[in-house]
């Protein structure tokens, strides 16, 4: 589990193409990653990742096919600035807003402006997601909790502000930009809760007495 709170920022500095899957080397720059252990996870680009080589200058990991088709991953290259954050610990302070590290998809940087030392940013985000989205709810992008300041249709309006600007991969932000999004994790249960139980009670209205009486339940 993440915050979305970016710790440093990265940069993929191999990438390591096997049969059916990929290796990606990332250097860490200033992250400290002298309490990170094999098979721990790090958000890379909000892709929750498992360290499988310590470096001296950062860490290797691997990507499943699923995770390379899944997000932004796919068009980056050696170079590509990531943003980073290690897994929470249960002392963390929840700055941000739970993140699992699980990229629901790859949404696009369609027009950004400047706003005093901010700016606005607004994202195209695939047609399926938006359902999930509400004007002041959280959403991840790139890793890094935000909050949404306004919604149309499939495209959602974000405000950076100047500490984040400069502690993010988003500094460097351009239109036409790949980003991976989560959704709000709460959103996600709770239309399976709200489906769940919509089942059950549909299940459930189409026994009526008529039929218990036609299967002899009862006379």
């Amino acid at each position: 589990m993440f915050t979305g709170i970016i710790e440093s920022i990265g940069n993929i500095g191999a990438i390591i193409r096997h049969n059916e899957d990929l290796s990606i080397v990332v250097n860490t720059n200033n992250l400290d990653i002298s309490d990170v252990n094999i098979g721990d996870s790090i958000a890379t680009n909000g892709v929750c990742l498992t360290v499988s080589k310590l470096l001296p200058s950062g860490y290797t990991a691997d990507l499943s096919l699923e995770t390379y088709k899944r997000t932004a991953f796919h068009s980056y290259r050696i170079g590509q600035e990531v943003n980073l954050e290690k897994a929470m610990l249960p002392t963390t302070r929840l700055g941000g807003h739970l993140v699992s590290g699980h990229v629901d998809g790859v949404g696009e940087v369609i027009e950004f402006k400047r706003n005093g030392r901010a700016i606005n940013i607004w994202v195209a985000v695939p047609v399926q997601l938006k359902k999930y989205l509400s004007e002041k709810g959280s959403v991840t992008i790139d890793g890094i909790s935000l909050t949404i300041n306004a919604v149309y249709q499939n495209i959602i309006k974000l405000t950076i502000v100047p500490h984040t600007l400069a502690e993010t991969n988003l500094v460097n932000i351009n239109v036409d930009k790949k980003v991976n999004i989560e959704i709000d994790m709460v959103a996600r249960y709770l239309e399976k809760l709200i489906k769940v139980d919509r089942y059950e009670s549909e299940k459930a209205s189409t026994v009526s007495m008529s039929l218990l009486e036609r299967y002899s339940f009862i006379s």
